[in-house]
């Protein structure tokens, strides 16, 4: 039989959660990097652009949580972040803007940054 510590399961958690929203950033970079080859109206570009609004909508009610973990100061720059890659993500849909580069690059940054 296993024996787990409190302890050693809260210190395993964060580092779970952390590796599973690096997962799903990765999963980001790699559909908007399809998109961006394929084009802003192509199939690949609505499916990425759906990913990425569904991926920081969970990111940015998870940090708007009274519970949650991080400092205040870094979740209101996330929030903005977010905010702004919602932002990004409707002007591509709409056809206002071709900027993948600056969403892929967001995401490795953040990615890079829960490592």
């Amino acid at each position: 039989m296993y024996k787990f510590y409190y302890n050693e399961v809260l210190d395993e958690s964060p580092r779970e959660a952390r590796e599973q929203e690096r997962s799903a950033l990765e999963r980001t970079i790699s559909l908007l990097q399809d998109a961006e080859q394929k084009g802003p109206g192509s199939r690949e570009a609505v499916e990425a652009l759906f990913y990425v609004r569904k991926l920081w909508g969970i990111f940015i009610e998870d940090l708007a949580q009274s519970d949650n973990g991080l400092p205040p100061k870094l979740r209101a720059d996330l929030v903005s972040i977010g905010l702004w890659v919602m932002r990004e993500t409707e002007e591509i849909r709409q056809g206002r803007s071709k900027n993948f580069a600056a969403l892929i690059e967001v995401s490795q940054t953040i990615s890079e940054g829960l490592k």
